[in-house]
């Protein structure tokens, strides 16, 4: 009954015969005020929506009220598009606020069609690898790494080693671009015996970056299990700021330049004498489990994979670090989890959990990754699904990505597990950001060639890559 009144509303609404319409018509191609047309949504479908003053104030509405449907959904879709604008569920049911268009959301059922439409590019194996080396090569020119800029010659600065119990860190600045350098840590073990795997531990945009508890955590962890880790700065966070605005990390070279700083990274710890390239892992939590899935799918050096708390067909990554350049648009539209599957048929273990955009991942996501998966016998791909907990790298996280680590890249995880199995992390110290810095507090260490601006940064990265 209250569908058919909603209906019958609307067509009043359609033909100007109400109040707050009529003076809506062909000849100014029924146009209204957008507030009056919200006002109008919230009366017709008994719905409150949550907007601010400066998305409403002025705008006017083409035909407006022809874009109401029978679903309210549907109508505020119609009716915000035009001005990129979106509604959200705000908490309740029949609560919605409206907010400028998140190019990177899905709703639930958008991200299982979209998952739908890429299962229905490929039922062989054949015809999945043929997909996979076209959007490969897509994210190398979307991303503009293809070609590869040439490496600055300078020798990294290094830090003194500090001992811990089990494993000891070291900082690092490394010459990414002529000018520009990233700043990390890292962690080895404590007695270093013959070859050992390397792990490249990105950060996502957890508080305190890569001075982080749960960071500082993960990679002493994994070197006490005895592999070399290295954490370091998102672009344009910690000591990278000291460089450019933090303001710049939402540009789209920050996700350029986090995949300039893993390549450079890694090009480093694997030219160590006792850096197993053949045993070389990644794994980042939030912005960093995009970052990861990323660096996996075009760096065919790493050989096991642990996004954490990332891989979702509902979220692309909401920051322009991650989902700025166009990647997520290679090969007629791609998403994260395909992304992921790009990794196949490498060893690759999904964390997810009940309290953000992975809640869904056990019926959603994962299938579709485990689909990619089966068509290359024997191959590893695995979910740690965590229903209680929330969005973060925490304890039982970390347990999970030891596990899977130790079992492909042959490390020991008594180092961190007791003898019940039980994780024991007691040993590992969090040291002081002033510890963990590489140029000082103020940036009064940086080489004399580091640059100070975006901008110089930017004609840098113009003139390297130019064709």
């Amino acid at each position: 009954m209250r569908l058919k009144v909603i209906i019958f509303s609307i067509l009043l609404s359609v033909a100007g015969i109400t109040a707050s319409a009529q003076l809506s018509n062909s000849d100014n191609k029924f146009e209204r005020p957008l507030a009056d047309v919200i006002a109008d949504i919230e009366k017709e479908y008994n719905v409150q929506l949550r907007i601010s003053e400066k998305d409403v104030d002025g705008k006017v509405l083409r035909y407006a009220n022809w874009r109401f449907r029978p679903d309210v959904e549907e109508t505020l879709k119609n009716v915000l598009a035009p001005f990129d604008l979106m509604a959200l569920p705000d908490g309740a049911p029949g609560k919605y606020k409206i907010e400028e268009f998140r190019y990177h959301r899905r709703t639930v059922e958008e991200g299982r069609e979209t998952l739908h439409y890429l299962a229905s590019k490929y039922s062989t194996k054949e015809a999945w690898e043929l997909r996979r080396e076209e959007v490969i090569a897509c994210l190398k020119e979307a991303i503009r790494i293809n070609p590869m800029p040439a490496k600055p010659d300078s020798k990294p600065i290094l830090g003194k080693v500090r001992k811990m119990k089990g494993y000891t860190v070291q900082n690092i600045g490394l010459e990414v671009l002529p000018g520009f350098y990233v700043a990390g840590s890292i962690y080895r073990p404590a007695k270093i015996k013959g070859k050992i795997p390397v792990i490249l531990c990105p950060n996502g945009h957890f508080g305190d970056g890569r001075y982080n508890k749960d960071v500082q955590t993960r990679c002493a962890g994994l070197a006490r299990m005895g592999a070399i880790t290295v954490n370091y700065d998102l672009f344009a966070w910690g000591e990278s700021a000291l460089q450019v605005d933090s303001k710049t990390h939402r540009k789209a070279l920050a996700n350029t330049m986090q995949a300039l700083n893993s390549t450079r990274l890694l090009d480093y710890l694997l030219s160590l004498d006792y850096a197993d390239t053949n045993r070389v892992g990644i794994t980042g939590g939030s912005g960093g489990g995009s970052h990861t899935m990323l660096m996996a799918a075009i760096d065919d050096r790493i050989d096991v994979s642990v996004p954490t708390v990332m891989m979702s067909a509902i979220h692309y990554g909401g920051c322009p670090c991650e989902s700025g350049n166009p990647i997520h648009l290679c090969g007629g539209g791609t998403n994260n989890v395909e992304i992921a599957g790009l990794f196949a048929p490498k060893p690759q273990l999904v964390i997810s959990d009940g309290g953000d955009w992975t809640a869904n991942v056990p019926e959603l996501e994962f299938p579709f990754l485990e689909r990619i998966y089966g068509f290359y016998e024997g191959a590893v791909v695995e979910n740690k699904h965590l229903p209680d907990e929330k969005h973060d790298y925490g304890p039982s996280k970390r347990m999970a990505m030891y596990r899977f680590m130790a079992q492909h890249l042959a490390l020991d995880s008594t180092k961190v597990l007791d003898k019940n199995g039980v994780l024991d992390e007691s040993a590992i110290t969090i040291e002081t950001q002033d510890a963990m810095q590489v140029f000082g507090k103020n940036g009064e260490n940086l080489p004399q060639n580091a640059i100070r601006t975006f901008k110089e940064l930017e004609e840098i990265f113009r003139t390297l890559t130019a064709k």
